[in-house]
């Protein structure tokens, strides 16, 4: 089986660092993988330090004729059995291409994230006839993801969730938070690993904050936060302010192998409004560290409120603050959870074994007999 792997991304996020993790060990299993994508991105950089085969189309702009006749002309030499769409750009590109010169192989669209566009135009494009299976990150995705598609092509979604590494076990970070930013021993840390984007709701994650500082009269807790710098940092740093809590919360920017940081957390608390997965949940679990978390992506299917972890609903800072610190002042409590969820992601969420799940799919999918 040979698969072609075609991503628009510029930047660096989970939906890339699934690449990372997978690919590999689809190769174990006798799956041959090329990854088309743009020069001189994030993601050229990791697949040639991970050794996956790379080639970047030759124009910046991914939806471009130069680079629609490019991949025509990689699918001639190449004759894989499967395009997988790891980008929403990348399955109009697809489609334009395929308009152009009739590719021949099947089509797999990967939905990481929750909701669409409701656009005609995206409602033609996510229904198209030319997809034949849709991988939604989680149920929740699938559900979500479900409102724009006609029931011909919903039938084609399946569920397959994010993977994580067991080699984040191993990593070693450098970087030591208590030294680095004086942190004392008697201050409990708070970690969250998010990229400043509107689906990370960082704000709400400062309202935490507030809500410890000021209703639970917690002045032992430091939040660090870890993840790429936006236009919306700035904004992130004035609301702390605001709230009387910036000297409480540590903004890190993006780190290379921000999860080998894990277990320098006490808890790890995430507050997105919107997810797929999101991997940095999956990492932290992984590592054993207690998890606090808004109801998003496959939260609801592996987190058991109370048995392995503390969920909330979305943008609910108080009952968010009330559950951190349950965890924080429970030890008995921190390693019930910790050793559930290690047991939970190890079985069912390792590279490995999400990596047989896709393998087997895509033997089914190959053999549709729909061209």
């Amino acid at each position: 089986m040979k698969i072609l792997h075609i991503s628009g991304a510029k930047g660096w996020g989970g939906n890339e660092q699934q690449i990372i993790y997978i690919l590999p060990k689809l190769n174990d299993f006798g799956v041959e993988n090329i990854v088309c994508g743009l020069k001189n991105s994030v993601l050229e950089l990791e697949c040639k330090n991970n050794n996956i085969l790379f080639i970047p189309f030759k124009k910046k702009k991914l939806k471009s004729i130069n680079n629609c006749k490019q991949l025509a002309q990689i699918t001639k030499l190449e004759k894989p059995d499967i395009f997988q769409l790891h980008t929403s750009d990348s399955l109009i590109f697809f489609l334009m291409t395929n308009f152009l010169y009739r590719l021949k192989g099947k089509l797999v669209f990967s939905k990481k994230g929750v909701g669409a566009s409701g656009s005609f135009l995206s409602k033609i494009k996510y229904n198209s006839k030319r997809i034949d299976a849709i991988l939604c990150v989680s149920k929740m995705v699938q559900d979500s993801f479900g409102k724009t598609l006609n029931e011909e092509t919903k039938a084609k979604t399946l569920v397959i969730n994010d993977s994580v590494s067991l080699e984040v076990l191993n990593l070693k970070s450098t970087i030591n938070i208590r030294e680095l930013y004086n942190i004392p021993n008697n201050k409990l840390i708070v970690g969250n690993i998010a990229n400043h984007t509107s689906a990370k709701d960082l704000f709400v994650l400062i309202d935490v904050l507030a809500e410890l500082k000021f209703s639970l009269n917690r002045n032992d807790i430091v939040f660090v936060q870890i993840g790429e710098f936006s236009k919306k940092t700035d904004r992130l740093k004035e609301y702390a302010i605001y709230k009387k809590v910036f000297k409480e919360i540590i903004f890190m920017d993006k780190i290379k192998d921000a999860s080998s940081l894990n277990n320098q957390f006490d808890v790890f608390l995430l507050t997105s409004q919107r997810e797929g997965g999101p991997t940095s949940l999956l990492e932290a679990m992984l590592l054993g560290v207690p998890i606090v978390t808004t109801k998003v992506g496959v939260v609801p299917d592996i987190i058991v409120d109370g048995e392995n972890g503390f969920s909330a609903e979305i943008k609910d800072a108080k009952t968010l603050a009330q559950k951190l610190i349950k965890i924080l002042d429970d030890k008995e409590l921190q390693t019930q959870f910790s050793l559930k969820s290690k047991e939970i992601i190890k079985t069912k969420f390792s590279s490995t074994y999400i990596a047989s799940q896709i393998k087997s799919e895509f033997e089914k999918i190959i053999n549709l007999n729909i061209d």
